[in-house]
């Protein structure tokens, strides 16, 4: 029974990181189909929205707080920060760089958060302990691998091409080959779009405290960024060519992140998290960048550059650095009170890590703290 216990958590954790690796790609060659990313965030956020409509209804429906004005604008919030900024930025940096560099840049969400933390004083910087340190310095390797897998490349490894030869996805590459892309643009855009994730973070943690549901707090949020991002594209997109799914590529990505990466995504991660807490589900996000490096060179042919490899190395160093700095912390022997701290943001402290945890590539996920 015991090893039951154990097995399921990580079957459905590696569900997960499977289901965004799909996202990655499907979302990859949508872009290449000539898709905008803000139509296809409009459409993933009304999927989404229709998704998750049924569990907050059956789940929370009689046990929900009253929706205030105060809480539908803090819902507003969270829905430019971790919504629409988040993805749409997401997007135009996969649309100028690569799943892989998209993956392995989103790793240093947890840094961004802990520095935001600290500067709206969520978190405490005990820097004379090994916690505080580890979290510094993690931090600071997490920026240090983003700056180094965003500006330098270097040459490639010498890994043989793969033999397995995706005529679509070639096909794809092929007719995208005229556009020119950025990859430097690409990296900003990824790490612009963490730090959006980030802000949201910070929001959040103190809306779940007055808000304590978490499906009916999602499904507005994704009904805001749909209502919001459709307004902003047709005032931007206003041929009707760039709305239409008539790519069968088109619909299924929309499909499949709204259904795939926000519904079933959310309920999976959420339950992971109440059997074994929210370390344990921060710990498989490097799972990721392994699948999607190897679907990428398998599949799409991706080369794998030095400068990328390093990178994405350091970025994990440095965030597993800060997730054990918040688990030492988070132990009762080593819990640090700070005396300026406000109640509010002590017992903020475990709602942040609970939030920021529940992480992944361009996606949504409340969690209630």
């Amino acid at each position: 029974m015991r090893m039951l216990d154990d097995l399921m958590p990580f079957l459905a954790m590696v569900t997960v990181q499977l289901g965004y690796a799909g996202m990655n790609f499907t979302s990859k060659l949508a872009l290449d189909s000539g898709m905008k990313p803000l139509v296809l965030v409009a459409y993933r956020q009304m999927f989404a929205t229709l998704a998750t409509i049924p569990f907050a209804y059956f789940i929370e429906w009689k046990t929900r707080p009253k929706i205030t004005w105060p809480i539908l604008f803090q819902i507003f919030l969270c829905s430019v920060t971790g919504a629409t900024g988040n993805q749409v930025l997401y997007f135009v940096g996969l649309e100028n760089s690569t799943p892989t560099i998209g993956c392995a840049l989103t790793n240093i969400l947890p840094a961004i958060t802990f520095v935001l933390a600290v500067i709206f004083r969520q978190e405490y910087v005990a820097i004379k302990t090994k916690p505080g340190q580890a979290k510094v310095f993690g931090t600071i390797i997490c920026v240090g691998g983003a700056m180094v897998l965003s500006f330098y490349h270097g040459k490639t490894f010498g890994i043989p091409n793969s033999s397995i030869h995706w005529k679509y996805a070639e096909k794809m590459s092929e007719e995208n080959s005229g556009n020119k892309s950025n990859l430097i643009l690409g990296s900003i855009a990824i790490i612009a779009s963490s730090i959006s994730w980030a802000a949201w973070v910070i929001i959040q943690t103190k809306l779940s405290k007055k808000f304590p549901a978490p499906y009916t707090c999602t499904t507005l949020m994704c009904l805001i960024s749909s209502i919001m991002c459709s307004v902003i594209g047709l005032i931007v997109e206003r041929k009707r060519a760039a709305w239409k799914l008539n790519a069968t590529i088109r619909l299924v990505s929309a499909l499949y992140s709204g259904i795939v990466c926000s519904a079933l995504a959310f309920c999976l991660i959420v339950w992971s998290i109440q059997c074994k807490g929210p370390l344990y589900v921060s710990v498989f996000s490097p799972l990721l960048l392994v699948i999607v490096a190897i679907v990428s060179w398998a599949l799409f042919q991706e080369k794998l550059f030095i400068g990328t490899a390093i990178g994405s190395v350091l970025i994990v160093a440095g965030l597993y650095a800060v997730l054990w700095g918040k688990d030492k912390e988070l132990k009762p022997d080593n819990v640090i009170v700070e005396p300026e701290l406000t109640k509010d943001a002590e017992s903020g402290d475990l709602g942040q890590q609970q939030l920021f945890c529940a992480r992944s590539n361009g996606n949504i996920h409340h969690v209630e703290g």
